[in-house]
């Protein structure tokens, strides 16, 4: 077994998520920006439709901003109950995971870190996974923001 994931870079360090989650990769447009919101959170997007919050990845794991750039990409991800779009630095493959590879990390318990799946113990690199569920479960008011976003949709 192995698990589909994109690869993306935050930080010096490279992540994935598993596909399933990714609804697609877009080149970085204008965010509208919404003030008082948590400093992850850039603003919001309109993605296939649909208003989505944007979260910048770097801010949340090491609380700098993504650079702005050529290689900055959006990945628009689905969980079961919210959509939201990832600004990461260089969304640049999607590859195949060997199952074996993957090692759960002591950090995993740690409750700010539990986002952290395993990381992935490849040849010539380490790939931490993120679960993107469980991202959204350790943010600072991202509830707020999932009942702001569907009121908006309702309104819509």
């Amino acid at each position: 077994m192995s698990v589909t994931s994109v690869v993306f870079n935050a930080g010096n360090e490279e992540y994935a998520i598993p596909v399933q989650y990714i609804v697609s990769i877009e080149n970085m447009e204008e965010i509208n920006p919404i003030p008082h919101l948590p400093s992850y959170v850039k603003g919001v997007v309109k993605s296939r439709g649909e208003l989505i919050p944007v979260l910048d990845l770097a801010t949340i794991l090491y609380e700098s901003a993504t650079p702005m750039n050529i290689e900055t990409r959006l990945l628009v991800i689905h969980t079961k109950d919210f959509s939201y779009g990832l600004v990461v630095h260089e969304a640049k493959e999607i590859l195949e995971i060997p199952s074996e590879t993957l090692q759960q990390v002591g950090l995993v318990a740690y409750h700010k870190t539990k986002y952290f799946s395993a990381i992935a113990n490849l040849q010539d690199r380490l790939i931490t996974m993120i679960d993107p569920e469980e991202l959204l479960d350790v943010l600072e008011g991202i509830k707020e923001i999932k009942n702001y976003m569907a009121e908006l949709q309702q309104e819509a």
